[in-house]
């Protein structure tokens, strides 16, 4: 990213971990330099000077901060790479990696060593994979016992416990409390279902996020009824349904079929990304309202998410479908491929059933198969190629990814330009500058008639042009 002061500072104040190793803040008063990321009280603006790596920052007389530690920044040497390797654990801890698997299975698909893994985690986090995960399955279960009339057996092992007895005896010493303590009478959640709360930073734009995720799925796959959303939900032999809805300011709630339990961990990840609830609109919406272009636009709509992906060839294939029609016209034959290579699941709703095809349904599918469904050869050819990248292992779509690199791997596929490259950046990788440049809708936004001018202009957004998109997208729609 550019080392503009302005921009530099908004991600400081946000503290966003996908900025960390872009480049250092040096800090005046104190003589020391730092991660973004940096836990510290955030300095003045005017205190504030930027440098692209750490020798930099050092040959400007600053000194490395002895608690954000910038030797552990994302960056070439070895160090560097421990960071983002300790990062990747974590989100695949966080989703459950190893609940049943172990510290050994997750170091291998690492490509790593288990011991590698430990040092790596501990130098970071400060403690080991086993702890993490561990605290990671305590507070899922002290939700679950608290908001869920689910039964003891049932909360440990949705939460990753290989035994009762086990989950008893760790909840007891870390807590000093039995799990039937916690237990209180949930409100009422319907056959079973289990009631998953999730926090976020206020506000939310909830009704758009949820009606820009409906307007582009599939037949049967998703839908809005009023505050709500549905959709159906496959993580690997898994299959179910969710529906979401604000339950109070700061907190959604997921009503979850009791199918999906035994993937609770890695659901609730998928969600989070879905709903984009990791954001800080705190720090986003003041930095776009400096900006006149947008100004009225994030006036009109405060909390706005970028909407994210449940799954990133889902996702993916979408936007290919996408390349150069109208929305209308990709949803309409987004749902002829549902239709054909998806699958049915039972839910309460009849008009939500549907699973989307994942990238094994259409990998091992004929190139007239997809061609009848609407598209040309050339596009039928782009969706086979994405299709068995994905399905090989030799492209991956969902977080945790290096932004960069899956970027100039999706553009090596016939048919995959910088437009979708950037559209799946934004949505399914989680990358918060992420910029779809030449789209026509945000050309038409803001009367150009140039992508060129648009990228220029929107120089001045990072490092948060996705959500500049969306709230152009957004205004353009409704006509603003």
């Amino acid at each position: 990213m550019s080392l503009d002061a302005a921009h530099c500072y908004e991600v400081v104040k946000a503290r966003d971990p996908r900025y960390d190793g872009l480049f250092f803040v040096g800090v005046s008063t104190t003589g020391v330099y730092c991660r973004p990321v940096c836990r510290v009280r955030t300095p003045g603006r005017d205190r504030c000077s930027y440098y692209p790596n750490a020798a930099s920052a050092e040959a400007a007389g600053f000194r490395p901060c002895l608690r954000c530690r910038p030797e552990l920044a994302p960056g070439g040497a070895p160090v560097d790479a421990g960071h983002r390797l300790a990062g990747a654990a974590v989100a695949r801890i966080d989703a459950g990696a190893l609940g049943q698997g172990s510290v050994e299975d997750l170091a291998a698909e690492l490509g790593i060593s288990s011991r590698q893994l430990h040092r790596v985690v501990e130098a970071e986090y400060g403690v080991s994979p086993l702890a993490l995960a561990q605290t990671r399955r305590l507070l899922l279960a002290k939700q679950l016992l608290t908001d869920t009339s689910l039964r003891v057996i049932d909360v440990a092992f949705a939460s990753g416990f290989n035994s009762v007895r086990q989950f008893n005896r760790l909840f007891r010493e870390q807590y000093r409390l039995s799990p039937l303590s916690l237990r209180r009478k949930p409100g009422h959640v319907a056959d079973g279902e289990i009631l998953l709360k999730l926090g976020y930073r206020p506000p939310l734009a909830w009704q758009p996020l949820i009606n820009f995720l409906a307007g582009r799925s599939g037949i049967g796959t998703e839908k809005v009824t009023g505050q709500s959303y549905s959709r159906t939900v496959r993580l690997g032999s898994h299959r179910g349904f969710i529906v979401a809805e604000p339950l109070a300011p700061g907190l959604l709630g997921v009503r979850v079929a009791p199918s999906l339990l035994p993937v609770l961990p890695e659901l609730r990840a998928r969600l989070r990304r879905l709903f984009d609830l990791d954001a800080n609109p705190t720090v986003i919406d003041p930095f776009l309202r400096r900006h006149p272009e947008l100004r009225p636009r994030v006036d009109t709509l405060s909390g706005l998410r970028v909407p994210g992906a449940f799954n990133g060839f889902e996702l993916a294939l979408r936007a290919v479908l996408g390349q150069q029609v109208t929305v209308k016209a990709a949803t309409t034959i987004y749902g002829r491929f549902v239709s054909v290579f998806g699958s049915r699941v039972e839910t309460p709703d009849p008009e939500v059933d549907r699973i989307a095809p994942d990238a094994s349904d259409l990998a091992n599918a004929s190139l007239q198969q997809i061609i009848d469904r609407g598209l040309t050869r050339r596009r039928a050819e782009t969706v086979l190629a994405v299709s068995r990248a994905v399905a090989e292992g030799a492209l991956k779509l969902d977080p945790p990814v290096d932004f960069v690199a899956v970027r100039a791997a999706l553009q090596e596929l016939p048919g995959i330009g910088p437009w979708t490259a950037e559209y799946v950046a934004m949505r399914a990788l989680g990358d918060p500058d992420a910029f779809p440049h030449s789209d026509l809708g945000l050309l038409n936004a803001l009367s150009l008639d140039k992508p060129a001018k648009l990228l220029a202009l929107a120089e001045a957004w990072r490092p948060f042009r996705a959500y500049a998109a969306l709230h152009l997208w957004h205004g353009y729609a409704a006509g603003g």
